[in-house]
């Protein structure tokens, strides 16, 4: 009973300490976790799209303190059958394609993770937003800057939140450089490195498919140095040059990028030049240089666990599963206000679609493209 009576109390304080919270997010904390280690609000998320990353993020969540998969939405009846069974996710939380906007009127679902094909993200996550739930959108958020700012606006119009998959923005080791350079450790930054890239598969899946995917490469992999170059130098870049190498016409056809190199300078005078593929292997490295030391990451991006060093050393920050954290960091985003080192909303997912449309550019008009972040 004293149990039962101070978690009641806890419940009531900590609903009056969370001024930042909208009156639509208190709303949705009402499912609460208490345990031995954390006693709060829990996000209650339905996972869109039952592909390979989204069993990853559903096995990840496994181990989320602050965040429970508690839904699914997927045009395979057979997916939803086999993740009610694996997951223990009731039916009335379950939905296709065509029905999802009913989820409107299902108050146990708070939020949506969109892991569909890119060309689906801006109408799934509109329609999300229009059902009032938080929308969690995979990258790229969209496949050009102009479905991303649609998709700030309708989820700014539904007065829900916007956030984009970017889990090595809660990474540790990331972290910890992004903290060197900010308190001076490197200096003066000069320079980064990014390489994004590995060899891409069977010929017919959706990633080499332009109606689909919206690119090739660059809105896969090579969106990884794109956003890295910026967390990692800490400046939006002002201009960009880019160059495409395409050796198979045939598996990588009209509109699907096989390689892109490109460059940026920054308005602090350091300098970018990355690389994104998919018909190279062993890419996925991230080097960053300043007039009094340096920081590297490899691999840089990948599932982990990250390996990096730095002037001073190695860098041996504890591997925690990325989708885990991103999904605990979210729901404190979400739930109680909280702001992240690095942001991981939809203007963050707006500024890499701004850059990746001018490497477009830079690439059919091959001039440099001067670049405005707004």
């Amino acid at each position: 009973m004293k149990s039962r009576r101070n978690f009641l109390q806890k419940l009531t304080l900590s609903a009056v300490s969370l001024p930042l919270v909208s009156s639509l997010q208190a709303k949705d904390a009402h499912f609460w976790a208490d345990s031995a280690d954390y006693q709060g609000p829990v996000l209650r998320v339905a996972i869109m799209g039952l592909g390979s990353y989204g069993t990853r993020v559903a096995e990840a969540m496994k181990d989320c303190k602050k965040a429970k998969l508690v839904g699914v939405i997927s045009g395979t009846p057979s997916k939803i059958t086999e993740w009610q069974s694996k997951y223990n996710i009731p039916e009335k939380n379950c939905y296709n394609y065509e029905n999802f906007d009913a989820i409107k009127d299902n108050p146990d679902i708070d939020a949506v993770y969109v892991i569909t094909p890119n060309s689906l993200h801006k109408d799934q996550v509109i329609r999300v937003a229009q059902a009032g739930k938080h929308a969690i959108c995979e990258k790229p958020m969209g496949l050009n800057a102009k479905e991303g700012r649609e998709m700030i606006e309708a989820c700014k119009k539904a007065n829900v939140h916007l956030l984009v998959g970017y889990r090595m923005h809660f990474e540790a080791n990331t972290l910890e450089i992004i903290r060197m350079r900010n308190e001076g450790e490197l200096g003066k930054v000069l320079f980064f490195q990014g390489l994004s890239g590995f060899k891409i598969g069977d010929p017919t899946q959706w990633r080499l498919n332009k109606e689909l995917a919206g690119g090739g490469s660059m809105m896969d992999i090579g969106i990884y140095s794109v956003n890295g170059a910026r967390y990692m130098v800490g400046e939006e870049p002002i201009w960009v040059t880019a160059q495409e190498t395409k050796t198979d016409p045939v598996k990588f056809k009209e509109g699907v990028d096989e390689t892109i190199q490109f460059q940026f300078g920054f308005p602090g005078g350091a300098v970018a030049s990355c690389l994104s593929t998919y018909s190279m292997g062993n890419l996925d490295r991230f080097f960053l240089n300043g007039d009094k030391g340096y920081a590297e990451l490899q691999p840089s991006t990948g599932y982990g666990p990250i390996k990096g060093r730095t002037h001073k050393g190695p860098l041996e920050k504890p591997h925690v599963t990325h989708q885990t954290v991103q999904m605990d960091e979210m729901s404190d985003i979400i739930l109680a206000g909280k702001k992240p080192q690095v942001p991981v909303d939809g203007e963050e997912g707006l500024k890499d679609l701004i850059i990746i449309d001018a490497i477009y550019k830079a690439v059919k008009t091959g001039k440099k493209v001067p670049l405005k972040i707004v």
